[in-house]
């Protein structure tokens, strides 16, 4: 097969994917997505100046159809997958996929199955250490006895937090699709949320300063979320920001044309910035040990980006070391 006709060549420019025809050892067509991975001169070259991993070179100069996975092809370390298919005694179509995303994924998954069973196995070693500590000692003192049950308590509602918080990111993603349709008072789902941040134990040193104009349409969105999402961010700015004298929370809503923004503005320690990029991602903390000790899951940011993603908004956060953090969430209003 020295050259295509231009309906072989057609079918071949409508593959999303690279690919390239080869006969022999030379490449005889490539279409755009290969030219541009291998650049334009990829058509007539040797096949094996642009493929040069052993495995895939042999099913590809035998004319074999197989499947390689592979690295290392214009870009150090990203992953293809090398489908060859005999199309002729000499010849052969290859494409290459680009496994990029699928293995993203399979290591977020793997990372987040590793993380979760951490978070949990922590706080389940201290109730069943202390839990069997009660049942095979009897002459422990009351004071003691009440202080392991108390730890029991903790680490229990701890696990239960986590579990409540991993059930609703599983319904977030499970609805992510879906575009919520209820009309939501922004001022109501704010002021619910407020009034839980203030029921908080460090709530009592939090003075909320909310500034919401009286004229706003309605949201399209879903209510319990939204109350879900504004009670993570509030809850945060309570743990991390109001601290020492800095104790003023600030609750901000402003109108851009279709949109409503609300920004929750702390002055706590602030975060450094090369922590910012990873604070969404699930059971990533600046500061573990704060964060366990203040009741935090390491979730909450993840809820609140999953739950903006749904309604189709966008989160900005920014924060300066020793000044304080805002976080900011923009979402459609109904009109």
């Amino acid at each position: 097969m020295a050259t295509l006709g231009p309906e072989q060549r057609a079918v071949l420019e409508a593959l999303d994917e690279p690919a390239l025809i080869v006969d022999g050892h030379a490449v005889v067509a490539a279409n755009a997505a290969a030219r541009e991975l291998f650049g334009a001169g990829i058509q007539g070259r040797d096949v094996r100046l642009a493929i040069r991993h052993p495995q895939a070179l042999e099913a590809i100069l035998k004319h074999q159809s197989a499947s390689v996975d592979l690295t290392g092809i214009v870009e150090v370390g990203r992953p293809w997958r090398l489908v060859i298919r005999n199309i002729g005694r000499q010849s052969a179509l290859l494409r290459l996929i680009d496994r990029s995303e699928s293995v993203s994924a399979e290591k977020m998954r793997v990372d987040f199955v590793a993380n979760a069973s951490h978070e949990l196995r922590t706080p389940l070693s201290t109730v069943l250490g202390y839990a069997e500590t009660l049942a095979d000692e009897d002459d422990l003192p009351l004071e003691l006895r009440s202080s392991f049950g108390r730890t029991i308590r903790d680490e229990a509602r701890r696990m239960l937090r986590i579990i409540e918080d991993l059930m609703s990111l599983s319904r977030i993603e499970a609805d992510r699709f879906v575009a919520p349709n209820e009309r939501v008072s922004v001022h109501e789902i704010v002021s619910i949320a407020v009034g839980n941040a203030s029921n908080m134990r460090a709530g009592r040193q939090c003075t909320f300063n909310v500034d919401i104009p009286a004229d706003l349409p309605p949201l399209r969105g879903d209510e319990g979320q939204l109350i879900q999402l504004f009670d993570n961010l509030l809850a945060n700015a309570v743990r991390y920001g109001c601290v020492g004298d800095h104790t003023g929370v600030d609750v901000t809503v402003t109108r851009t044309g279709p949109w409503v923004k609300v920004t929750v503005t702390d002055r706590g320690p602030g975060i450094p910035r090369d922590h910012l990029p990873r604070l969404t991602e699930r059971f990533y903390r600046v500061d573990a040990a704060r964060s366990r000790e203040s009741g935090g899951t390491g979730l909450g940011l993840a809820i609140v980006k999953h739950i903006v993603e749904r309604h189709r908004g966008s989160l900005d956060i920014k924060s300066t070391v020793g000044v304080g953090t805002s976080v900011s969430v923009r979402l459609p209003l109904a009109v």
